[in-house]
């Protein structure tokens, strides 16, 4: 099971007893290094039926074995953090070079800066803005597409998770109470004047900081939030994978997909939930379309389309890429988010002190859900609004965006034209004192 597709909800595990958990992880290491001695002939082989010197190369008989090779080596690949890739931005008409810098940093997280070399002077000031990434399996980088259409506009944050296999079991534990903590650390490395977006399972870690900073006064309290697909009240409209949470209950997923890190990684002993657990539900969820997505690669790459089959590694391999999640963390989150429901029922709590949303009141607040989103379904966002009841009506907003399912919240053309002006809007007038945040969300529609 993982907690989310894209970071949204539970999803499926392979079937497994606690007692079988430990030697699956040794044994899923093994098979990986006897994979490399025919991982090692297959790319041999590759470069041999590619090489145009050799007259096979231009047969489908070549070609069709190049591209079996290719097909086997992603197969059967471990897929390592991809990078980010986002070298350039246009800002005001401006190409300017980005630069991607680490301004804080702790054994979990990172904090990403995306710097923009800015030359011209802006036009009007551009919003701080601090994206959350699910830390559910993928890297951040899967949101490499929602920080993309971020920077025109806004100054942009990230945090940026580790992989739980490559932190020593020195560095501690990390579960759901020292998420928050991180996000409220932050927030005062940040100082204040910046926008949160939550982007699916950070939506509950997110409120409970605020409602933790809000309860204590910070003056960093953030001047906005935004959450999008964000699963706060999994009793609205329950999808499947919020019923298994619901039929399983936490001791079945302690007892079925919690092992331990083996040798030689860092994290060597960490209790976690592994990634290539989670990948098997990832894929569990959809079998057909991968493998219908792998039967057109092989095919593409025989008839040498080369833009589809770019489109298709693009995707695989960031898709493909998973970490782990400290046991501690993967369980806290499945219990009291969709096992208890404890936010919703007003029964959360962050090192043991009650989360009380009455008391967040200087944080204006939006909601994204996505009209088909199978994962967080529609409605668990939205709730949020009726808990953080001391919010004026003025500076909430909640949007439904038409056509799309849990990816299309955050990533993809709608995201791009029709969901981020809407957020740019309002956290420009957030931002103002005594604003009206209905009517500049009216102004751009």
């Amino acid at each position: 099971m993982a907690i989310g597709e894209f970071g949204g909800a539970p999803t499926l595990p392979v079937q497994g007893g606690s007692a079988m958990m430990m030697p699956m992880y040794w044994m899923y290491e093994m098979g990986q290094a006897s994979l490399n001695p025919a991982r090692a002939v297959t790319d041999a082989t590759k470069i041999l039926f590619e090489n145009p010197v050799n007259p096979w190369s231009h047969t489908t008989f070549g070609k069709s074995v190049a591209a079996g090779c290719e097909l086997f080596e992603r197969i059967t690949r471990r897929y390592g953090k991809p990078e980010w890739g986002l070298d350039f931005t246009e800002v005001e008409g401006h190409r300017v070079p980005v630069t991607v810098r680490s301004v804080w940093e702790k054994p979990f997280c990172r904090l990403l800066h995306f710097e923009r070399a800015i030359v011209a002077p802006l036009s009007k000031p551009q919003p701080r803005v601090l994206i959350v990434a699910p830390m559910s399996g993928h890297y951040a980088t899967l949101l490499r597409g929602t920080v993309e259409a971020f920077l025109p506009g806004h100054d942009v944050y990230i945090t940026d998770w580790a992989d739980a296999r490559m932190v020593p079991l020195s560095a501690g534990r990390f579960d759901l109470d020292d998420y928050v903590d991180h996000l409220v650390e932050i927030l005062h490395v940040l100082g204040g004047d910046v926008h949160v977006v939550a982007v699916c399972q950070p939506a509950v870690p997110v409120v409970m900081a605020v409602s933790v900073m809000e309860a204590e006064k910070d003056p960093y309290v953030p001047l906005s939030m935004t959450l999008m697909g964000g699963p706060i009240d999994t009793r609205r409209n329950p999808t499947a994978v919020n019923n298994l949470a619901q039929e399983r209950g936490i001791d079945w997923f302690r007892s079925n997909v919690i092992t331990k890190v083996p040798f030689p990684h860092p994290g060597f002993m960490r209790d976690v939930y592994p990634g290539f657990l989670q990948l098997t539900g990832f894929v569990s969820m959809n079998l057909d379309r991968h493998v219908d997505a792998h039967r057109r690669l092989f095919d593409n790459l025989v008839k040498g389309d080369g833009d589809k089959v770019e489109k298709h590694r693009d995707f695989y391999d960031e898709y493909l890429a998973v970490m782990d999640l400290t046991a501690e963390y993967y369980l806290q989150t499945v219990d009291e988010v969709f096992v208890k429901q404890s936010l919703p029922k007003g029964e959360m709590k962050h090192r043991g002190k009650p989360i009380d949303l009455s008391k967040v009141r200087r944080v204006a607040l939006m909601t994204v859900e996505g009209e088909n989103d199978d994962i967080s379904g529609l409605g668990q966002t939205e709730a949020t609004h009726g808990l953080c009841s001391a919010i004026p009506a003025n500076r909430r907003v909640h949007y439904v965006q038409k056509d799309v399912g849990h990816y299309g919240v955050f990533n993809g053309s709608r995201f791009r034209k029709e969901i981020v002006p809407r957020i740019s809007a309002f956290m420009q007038a957030s931002a103002q004192p005594s604003s009206h945040v209905e009517l500049a969300m009216a102004a751009a529609e």
